[in-house]
């Protein structure tokens, strides 16, 4: 169901229509030499060196309400911010199921009228930088992100 797919540093997490999920940005622990980073990172995937996890980010929540052209009635309103505050909710369980106190929240650079979350994860085990090893870590999370409507 999911798909990876390698974009400069980081991976984009597909779903089944190829529409982009979420990113994964790996852990590529201290890289000392700066100037060359991006070289040195591309040498880690070809070599498919192991990682211990990074970070995830996916969309938090979309509020419908932050564009141009809103034009709505207070039901409307009411109808959108109630919506947004019961999927709140559920990640808000979420995180206190997961104990996933670490996360931050930010403005999405491609839509103002969204809101992503970031949190790190680590794998069971130390994983190669491969696409097919990294979905085997991140598809059981994808999956519970789509069980409980998360996404």
């Amino acid at each position: 169901m999911w798909k990876l797919d390698f974009d400069e540093e980081y991976f984009k997490i597909l779903d089944s229509k190829n529409l982009v999920t979420g990113y994964f940005d790996p852990d590529y622990g201290d890289i000392f030499s700066k100037d060359n980073s991006a070289e040195i990172v591309l040498q880690m995937i070809n070599n498919h060196d192991n990682i211990l996890g990074g970070l995830v980010m996916i969309p938090l929540v979309k509020f419908g309400l932050f564009t141009p052209d809103l034009d709505i009635d207070i039901d409307t309103l009411e109808s959108n911010v109630d919506r947004v505050k019961l999927h709140l909710q559920k990640w808000k369980d979420f995180i206190s199921q997961t104990n996933n106190t670490i996360h931050s929240i930010h403005l999405s650079h491609t839509d103002q009228d969204m809101l992503t979350i970031t949190f790190p994860i680590k794998f069971s085990k130390p994983t190669p930088l491969d696409k097919s090893e990294i979905l085997k870590e991140l598809a059981p999370l994808f999956d519970s992100f789509t069980k409980l409507n998360l996404l």
